[in-house]
């Protein structure tokens, strides 16, 4: 490997730069590519500030793009970057459309570049926990998400749904990919919101019977760091992840459990807080030095998860269940 572009100024391209960092390639980021001048990145030390995208594309030097933009530009710049033969980590959701997202995984078929849609909860120790463990619960019954954090800061894109897809796209766009990888196939979703301020809950059902559930709200007030839970029921016992914050942390690390219940096993344990984003990059690296899928995190999983999302915000506008299709 040469080196990497990150493309993006904002919170995700800092968490990709230092994850780069911890990994031991911060020397190797080679551009930070954003239409508007901006400060250099922390953990990027070396790197060249450019606004055309085609100066980044060009170089041959460049291996790996990392694409933290508005979801918006997701289509456009993975596309074009694949098209460059580049290796491609998008950070979720993939896109903003189904069109959108099926685009792009067509081009990746086709490139001589790797795609890999950044679903950084997957590498979270305690979702990696429970991924691990969870044949010891039997046939997963029903999965309960909740995730919760104060309101976001500015931003010149993130309040407009029209560019965002909300919370439902892209906060609870997580808790949905967890509730698919546990649960199968999603048949339709139901979503409601009792007060205008208040959190979304999500009912999704899936083929064989499965039942999840997603609570998603960004309305708690300022110093709260951030809190997420998963619970799994099953067939021969049950399996549940709570992370909770230290208040008012950068970087919250606070509380990070996980619990096994069966017949013959009660068992309560912290599990590894490490910086996620970085495991998500040193995976990413040996998938493209390796040539290898990504299968942890692969592109069909993120479409899913994206066309949960949407039909979870279409019934909630609706007041009605709404059909899921991937296609």
């Amino acid at each position: 490997m040469s080196s990497i572009a990150i493309i993006g100024q904002g919170g995700m391209a800092r968490a990709h730069a230092r994850a780069w960092t911890e990994i031991g390639l911060g020397s190797a980021i080679r551009y930070v590519c954003a239409p508007t001048p901006g400060s250099p990145l922390e953990h990027a030390p070396v790197a060249r500030f450019v606004t055309d995208l085609d100066v980044v594309l060009r170089d041959p030097d460049v291996d790996i793009v990392s694409v933290c933009t508005p979801t918006p530009t997701h289509a456009d710049i993975g596309i074009r970057s694949l098209m460059a033969g580049k290796n491609v980590l998008l950070e979720k959701p993939i896109a903003l459309t189904i069109r959108d997202a099926v685009a792009i995984r067509d081009v990746a078929s086709q490139s001589a570049g790797m795609l890999m849609v950044a679903h950084v909860v997957r590498f979270f120790g305690g979702y990696r926990a429970l991924r691990e463990q969870v044949g010891a619960v039997g046939t997963v019954l029903s999965a309960r998400a909740q995730r919760v954090s104060a309101v976001p800061g500015p931003s010149s894109w993130w309040h407009d749904e029209s560019k965002s897809g909300g919370v439902l796209v892209d906060f609870s766009i997580h808790d949905f990919d967890q509730l698919n990888l546990f649960l199968g196939r999603p048949r339709s979703a139901s979503a409601r919101r009792l007060r205008p301020d208040g959190p979304m809950e999500v009912s999704v059902d899936y083929e064989g019977g499965g039942a999840g559930q997603a609570v998603g709200f960004m309305g708690m007030p300022d110093g709260f760091s951030f809190a997420s839970s998963l619970e799994l029921l099953g067939s021969r016992g049950l399996a549940d992840h709570h992370y909770a914050g230290a208040p008012g942390a950068a970087a919250p690390a606070a509380n990070d459990t996980i619990r096994l219940v069966t017949a013959d096993r009660n068992e309560n344990r912290l599990v590894d807080t490490g910086n996620p984003y970085a495991r998500q990059a040193e995976y990413f690296l040996d998938c493209v030095r390796n040539g290898s899928d990504p299968e942890f995190c692969p592109t069909d999983s993120a479409i899913l998860a994206l066309a949960v999302s949407l039909a979870a915000r279409e019934s909630l506008a609706s007041g009605h269940p709404v059909p899921i299709a991937a296609d």
